[in-house]
This record gives structure tokens, C-alpha cells and sequence, in this order.
């Protein structure tokens, strides 16, 4: 968008609201939270860790890490870190030799996860025209 205060597309869902369209000027503070929240969500790894936590429950670190296949113990430790940050997932620390670490959603990270569960169901209604556009466009000759 050329100015990230304004809006210019319609959201059916708002309706139910009372509204049609979403405010052409948008709070600049909560902007700047959304694109935020956006750039550390819209990873595979913090989706993956949510689906894993919401299906298994609370989990120890190193079954995560089983869990969510072919995360590198770095990229797990730095994922749970910022979902802890934003508080998406409890950390809990027991106090047992060896250490014994848990992680499990917050209110906040269920919630986060029911939003994504839209974008899993998008994806599942329009897999097969998806496919067919990629299958276009390979056939065409082109690469990403």
C-alpha cells in the first residue's frame, strides 16, 4: 500500500459489525503492532510450534522439537523465545537435574491459532486451483 495508514479493500466479515470497509485511517501505533505481530508469525516454524502445541498440549522442549519435524534446536529456542515474548506460549521451568523445561499455548497463542486456522481452511478450499497455477506456470517455463 502506498500510505500504511489507509485502507482500500472490503472485508465482508466486518459487516457483521455494522460496517462495510474497513477505516480508510488506521492507528498508526496499532499499524505498526499488526505488521509486527506479522513478521513474527507469518514464519513456518511459529505456525508449526502453534499446531504442535494446540494438537499435543503442553510439551517439553525436546519433544517440540520432535514434534515439529525438521526445526534445528537454534531455531527452536529462538521461536519459543519470541512467542514467549509476545505471549503465545508459557514457558515453565521445573526444578529437577536434569532441567526440565514445558511450553504450552496461553489464552493469547489459542486464540492466535484459531486466526491461522482460516488460513488452513483458504488453503484446503482452493488446493486444487493453486496446483493448476503452479502447474501453469512451470509449464510455461518460469521460476521463482
Amino acid at each position: 500500500m502506498s500510505k500504511a495508514s489507509e485502507r482500500k479493500f472490503r472485508d465482508p466479515d466486518l459487516a457483521l459489525h455494522g460496517r462495510d470497509t474497513i477505516p480508510e485511517v488506521v492507528d498508526p501505533a496499532l499499524e505498526a503492532l499488526v505488521q509486527d505481530i506479522i513478521g513474527k508469525v507469518a514464519d513456518k516454524w511459529t505456525l508449526l510450534i502453534l499446531e504442535a502445541l494446540e494438537e499435543h498440549g503442553t510439551l517439553r522442549f525436546t519433544q517440540l522439537g520432535r514434534v515439529v519435524t525438521g526445526i534445528s534446536q537454534k531455531m527452536l529456542t529462538q521461536t519459543v523465545r519470541r512467542m514467549e515474548e509476545d505471549g503465545l506460549v508459557k514457558r515453565t521451568v521445573h526444578p529437577v537435574i536434569p532441567p526440565h523445561v514445558d511450553y504450552a499455548l496461553t489464552p493469547l497463542g489459542r486464540s492466535l491459532g484459531e486466526a491461522f486456522c482460516g488460513v488452513w481452511k483458504w488453503a484446503e478450499k482452493h488446493h486444487d486451483e493453486i496446483m493448476r497455477a503452479r502447474l501453469a506456470f512451470a509449464a510455461a517455463g518460469r521460476t521463482v
